[in-house]
């Protein structure tokens, strides 16, 4: 019943999230260019990408390309490459978004309380770049009893060779 009703705040969340939240953190990746405002992330992310990660929007569930992905591999942030997430931690929450049970050992993710929808929830951010990831909820399975219930369009995946 607890995850029914996350669900549904989830979606709520969807529809009434702001979008006023940027983040201008730099990006922290090799050579690559120091991305230090969101013009500069509007130009290399889709307009998914950025409203996700920039303004802390939520993709409608059960569309992300990696939801009902069952492949090994691990997932990273789509902004700035950290490692996140392996696909041993992720299983089928029903929630319509990838869920993971923990992270990548030695990964961490930033967490902030998040009122938007009137119900306080969890976010976490890439500790790297700062780009909203998704929300943690308590309802998930052993051995943590976390659910990441992340977006999609947060992540990059890297397949296992």
């Amino acid at each position: 019943m607890k995850t029914i009703f996350n669900f549904i705040l989830v979606l709520l969340g969807c529809a009434i999230a702001a979008c006023s939240q940027t983040n201008t953190q730099p990006m922290k990746e090799g050579n690559k260019k120091v991305i230090s405002s969101n013009d500069d992330w509007k130009k290399v992310l889709t307009p998914e990408q950025y409203a996700v990660t920039c303004e802390g929007s939520t993709e409608p569930a059960f569309t992300g390309k990696y939801w009902n992905n069952h492949e090994h591999g691990t997932y990273k942030c789509v902004r700035c490459g950290y490692e996140l997430f392996s696909s041993d931690n992720k299983y089928d929450s029903g929630s319509g978004w990838p869920s993971f049970y923990d992270l990548v050992p030695g990964s961490t993710v930033s967490k902030a309380t998040d009122n938007q929808i009137g119900y306080p929830r969890t976010e976490v951010k890439c500790p790297e770049c700062g780009a909203h990831l998704g929300h943690l909820f308590d309802d998930g399975p052993k051995p943590t009893g976390l659910r990441y219930c992340i977006n999609s369009a947060a992540l990059d995946f890297e397949k296992k060779k």
